[in-house]
């Protein structure tokens, strides 16, 4: 992976994660999805409950596009492909694709609003946040300065 601000995390499908047919149910795509998200958060360093907590802050969902390719069945491991494709200033858009060895299984484009915890109202995502997003959770690999400088101001 040659790219900083792609990031990938492998799920394993369990049988709650299946139908009655043994094919993932469709449903838990966004449930893969959001999982890659969270952790894509955790890997540049941004932790959601202390964003909520310090800064009234939360992420929602706010809109969801998905197409299904192919199947994944029970036990199937699968990597979970994520990037920023758009970086607002109380939005972000990724785009996430769900494969298994080397075939596409799910592609989605889901826009995540910024929005204050209490009144549910859309709240722009904190600078700092926004400088670790545009580094990305790969920042040490490929980034310069300024996304170290980022990463060290925002703890």
């Amino acid at each position: 992976m040659s790219d900083p601000l792609i990031f990938e995390w492998p799920i394993r499908v369990y049988y709650e994660d299946t139908d009655a047919g043994g094919i993932v149910f469709y449903a838990n795509y966004l449930k893969f999805f959001e999982r890659a998200r969270t952790e894509w958060l955790r890997a540049c360093g941004i932790d959601q409950q202390r964003l909520s907590e310090s800064d009234g802050i939360v992420f929602v969902v706010r809109r969801t596009a998905i197409e299904y390719a192919s199947p994944a069945h029970l036990d199937n491991m699968i990597r979970v492909v994520s990037r920023i494709d758009r970086l607002g200033r109380a939005s972000v858009d990724f785009h996430q694709e769900a494969w298994r060895d080397g075939v596409l299984l799910a592609s989605g484009d889901i826009r995540i609003a910024s929005v204050d915890r209490e009144s549910i109202r859309p709240a722009a995502v904190p600078d700092a946040v926004l400088k670790r997003l545009r580094c990305g959770p790969h920042e040490s690999q490929a980034a310069s300065a300024n996304c170290a400088n980022a990463n060290a101001n925002s703890n």
